[in-house]
């Protein structure tokens, strides 16, 4: 029969540690670890460390010379159908 602690580390090469609520520093550690340890780890170790990306919005619109000047560069079939949008 397995120990508790053969079940925390078992599959620890493949999967996440599992969460040790008595020992919460060492797993949190062991965690970081595991997530740079993936193979796209540095994204998600940041996530963990710094939240999730919010894509931030524009607040103003831009102004008509800007807007007018990208209309004028695209061809006449696009051009109709982004000029009869009101937002993005």
């Amino acid at each position: 029969m397995s120990t508790q602690q053969d079940i925390y580390t078992a599959g620890s090469e493949n999967h996440p540690p599992m969460l040790n609520k008595e020992n919460y520093v060492p797993w949190s550690f062991h965690l970081l670890r595991y997530a740079k340890s993936r193979p796209n780890g540095k994204l998600i170790y940041n996530s963990i460390i710094n939240g999730p990306y919010v894509r931030r919005m524009i607040l103003e619109p831009a102004d008509d010379q800007a807007i007018q000047t990208i209309l004028l560069g695209l061809p006449e079939d696009i051009y109709v159908a982004v000029d009869s949008c009101e937002t993005a």
